[in-house]
């Protein structure tokens, strides 16, 4: 059976502007942290009630669940599982102020 990852628009943003800074100093890096980055969004199409539920106060955010990137655990895959998959709808660094980019 197969499981799709749909990468939103911004999460696709995301994951290049984060590469591209990380190649900065590190262009291997930056290519291992593509990797496991996809290797994350693989894994819990396969496995989509692994990450942890966030309780985001904006109702639009029900739903959105949050799981780490191996090897990068600073960085959050943000995501929503749905029939045969998930919809990656951003990544973000751990520093950010995540609920203000989720509400509204």
């Amino acid at each position: 059976m197969t499981h799709d990852v749909t990468k939103s628009p911004q999460a696709r943003r995301d994951l290049i502007q984060i590469a591209d800074h990380i190649a900065q100093d590190h262009l291997d890096a930056a290519i291992r942290f593509l990797d496991a980055a996809e290797a994350a969004c693989e894994f819990l199409a396969q496995t989509p009630e692994a990450g942890t539920l966030c309780t985001f106060r904006a109702p639009e955010a029900a739903g959105i669940r949050v799981w780490s990137i191996r090897g990068f655990q600073n960085f959050l895959v943000f995501y929503r599982p749905v029939p045969g998959g998930v919809d990656i709808i951003r990544v973000l660094h751990g520093a950010q102020d995540i609920e203000s980019l989720f509400s509204g």
